[in-house]
């Protein structure tokens, strides 16, 4: 029996290569001379650090870039308000991975509701979506790409 599964994952080792590029920008820029603006990656959590909350915008501006040309969707970000202490200011962007189980509810309604001859199953981060003909899942993949979700969604292991 054809399936699939549906996921939401992120390349670490491409935002790894995007935070040192934007690094090496803000390195070179004229406007961040003399200050102690940096990138910190740990985990999935990058961390701007910058004089002021303006250069933390244009740091989150160059971040974005950054990770579009090595093809991570800027969806998947979580950014959070910036800190301000004194003459220094910090703000965590978090990169969501795994579809969290409302996510994952949402995605099997959305799937029964459209009366497609499929079965979706949430399976831990995953959602597994089974069919007995290869179009019906294609269809499926398409109801999906259509639908306005707050992750950005990948549709692996296709199998037949």
């Amino acid at each position: 029996m054809p399936s699939f599964d549906i996921v939401s994952e992120v390349n670490l080792h491409e935002v790894s290569n995007a935070v040192d590029q934007a690094n090496r920008e803000v390195g070179t820029r004229f406007d961040f001379k003399g200050s102690d603006a940096r990138y910190e990656l740990a985990e999935a959590v990058v961390t701007l650090h910058a004089q002021g909350e303006f250069q933390l915008q244009q740091m989150l501006d160059i971040l974005h870039t950054k990770l579009a040309k090595r093809g991570i969707d800027i969806a998947c970000l979580k950014i959070d308000p910036p800190q301000v202490f004194g003459k220094q200011a910090r703000q965590t962007v978090t990169l969501r991975q795994g579809i969290d189980s409302t996510l994952a509810r949402t995605i099997v309604k959305l799937i029964k509701d459209s009366k497609l001859k499929v079965q979706a199953a949430i399976q831990g981060e995953q959602v597994r979506v089974t069919g007995k003909k290869r179009d019906d899942l294609q269809d499926a993949i398409a109801l999906l790409r259509d639908a306005k979700l707050e992750l950005p969604l990948q549709y692996v292991n296709f199998r037949d």
